[in-house]
């Protein structure tokens, strides 16, 4: 029998992978400083609290919205606004993950063969995601600046008295390149805003060359904020969210995996942003996708609000 070709992937484990099977197998302990499941990082949570948040009566009612609960989305308005940021409940969609809202994305904007560009350094889960969709993904750099001492900063940690004309360093979009790399298979640029592994944010300058090339263009601009609130310090400069942005046709993905770290609960979001038209035409396709799977469980909507709520605790 022949499989798909979008699952033309190596699916054997690699030596490292091999090795650890081998050494848990023979009982010996392992010390993983790559841990990044917080359920097992011995993080203190209000267990009681979270179990009663998910024991609602209502969730033994079924009321399936293409969109998500109602109160689970003004709950998430609410987030927003404790950012400054006022979206409507409307410009959300719930999804049970961001990998999922990734997935629905890339149906709404592309056909088999055309074309996502993703940042480098990154995490492999693009090349996966886009491939199940049928789509390629094409790398775009994030590169390094220094200042003229020829030190290299780090993007989240600045260091004022060996910056002191504030010149913009760290980790930065290759806009060369990025623009280069668009043709006309191209329906949409990603962004981790803060990118893993590198903790760059965006910054506002970058988001205005953004918004210009994606309306130019007419693609779509997907920004993956899942870490969004673990700032380290202070940068004015920083864009924290991009909810909101008018400048392009703008989906910004969030969830409860990292906002709560509570990657059990299953709920990711999108919020859709951009020109009116654009957005109500976006709109109206994704619900229909939405509509289709009904992936969120009910009780986790209904627990939404009280566990937005312990956020402050758990990110402390």
């Amino acid at each position: 029998m022949k499989f798909s070709s979008r699952l033309n992937w190596n699916l054997t484990p690699n030596p490292l992978t091999q090795l650890l099977d081998a050494k848990r197998a023979q009982g010996i302990p392992i010390l993983d400083l790559t841990e990044s499941n917080p359920t097992r990082a011995r993080f203190t949570y209000d267990d009681a609290a979270i179990l009663s948040a998910m024991a609602q009566p209502q969730a033994m009612k079924y009321e399936p919205s293409p969109r998500g609960l109602l109160s689970a989305r003004e709950a998430i308005t609410n987030y927003y606004l404790q950012k400054n940021k006022r979206v409507d409940a409307d410009s959300i969609f719930l999804t049970a993950s961001t990998s999922e809202a990734y997935s629905f994305l890339f149906k709404l904007l592309g056909d088999a063969g055309d074309e996502i560009l993703v940042p480098q350094p990154s995490y492999p889960l693009f090349e996966f995601l886009a491939g199940l969709e049928s789509l390629r993904t094409i790398h775009y750099p994030l590169r390094y600046t220094t200042d003229p001492s020829g030190f290299i900063h780090s993007a989240s940690l600045r260091d004022a008295s060996r910056n002191p004309k504030g010149l913009d360093e760290g980790w930065q979009i290759n806009f060369e390149v990025l623009r280069e790399s668009i043709s006309e298979k191209t329906k949409a640029i990603v962004i981790v805003n803060p990118n893993n592994p590198t903790g760059n944010y965006v910054k506002k300058d970058e988001l205005e060359k953004l918004n210009r090339l994606c309306s130019e263009r007419k693609i779509a601009l997907i920004v993956d904020e899942v870490f969004s609130d673990y700032a380290n310090g202070e940068d004015a400069n920083r864009v924290e969210t991009v909810v909101g942005n008018e400048g392009a046709l703008t989906f910004a993905l969030s969830g409860l995996s990292k906002v709560v770290a509570l990657p059990q609960m299953k709920l990711g979001w999108i919020q859709v942003s951009g020109e009116k038209k654009l957005v109500e035409e976006a709109a109206a396709r994704l619900e229909l996708i939405a509509d289709t799977y009904l992936s969120v469980a009910t009780p986790v909507q209904h627990a939404t609000p009280k566990l937005l709520t312990m956020r402050e605790s758990i990110q402390k």
